[in-house]
């Protein structure tokens, strides 16, 4: 079971180099990174599990927070009433379309390997589609609105060596597109 003490911090090389494609079939240490990973966010996500191991809920991790190089990540977005809204691991996924509507977190962005906070909004796509392999290898492609697809261009920005501070204008941190969506 990963704990803070296991999450990759900003500065480390492996947050800033593009994740290597995993390879089919999987292997025993890549399913065991797979099931690591969505662990932590189950785990970091009930609040007497949390306290007693103390971690930093997440919805989101990366293969890279873990210093591993490769192009997987976990995803488990909570929605109301306990409902999952999106569960999911992705390996080698890629953003195939998106609309033109940019969309934020009003309260900004953080991210597990980041210990600072960072004022600003981080402008993203609205709606995304992406494609990935599931564990058993298969293609999936699924579309994502709002939360949902914010966390999965967060994950998939942190394959591709991008950090979510990144997208925050320096000048105008607060700065949106007026026809762009504030997510709360």
């Amino acid at each position: 079971m990963y704990l803070m003490k296991d999450i990759t911090r900003d500065g480390e090389p492996v947050l800033r180099q593009v994740a290597q494609p995993v390879e089919f079939p999987l292997s025993d240490a890549d399913r065991q990174l797979a099931h690591d990973m969505m662990e932590y966010l189950v785990i970091s996500q009930d609040e007497d599990a949390n306290e007693k191991y103390k971690l930093r809920p997440g919805v989101g991790l990366a293969a890279p927070q873990v210093g591993v190089g490769e192009a997987m990540a976990a995803v488990l977005v909570p929605g109301p009433d306990d409902a999952i809204l999106f569960k999911e691991v992705l390996i080698n996924p890629k953003i195939i379309s998106h609309s033109v509507q940019e969309a934020a977190l009003s309260e900004g962005e953080g991210c597990l390997s980041v210990d600072k906070d960072v004022p600003g909004y981080v402008v993203r796509h609205d709606r995304i589609t992406i494609r990935y392999q599931n564990l058993d290898g298969e293609t999936k492609k699924v579309r994502l609105k709002n939360y949902p697809a914010i966390v999965c261009q967060h994950e998939i920005d942190h394959l591709n060596g991008i950090l979510f501070y990144d997208h925050i204008d320096k000048q105008q941190p607060f700065h949106m597109d007026p026809q762009g969506i504030l997510i709360d």
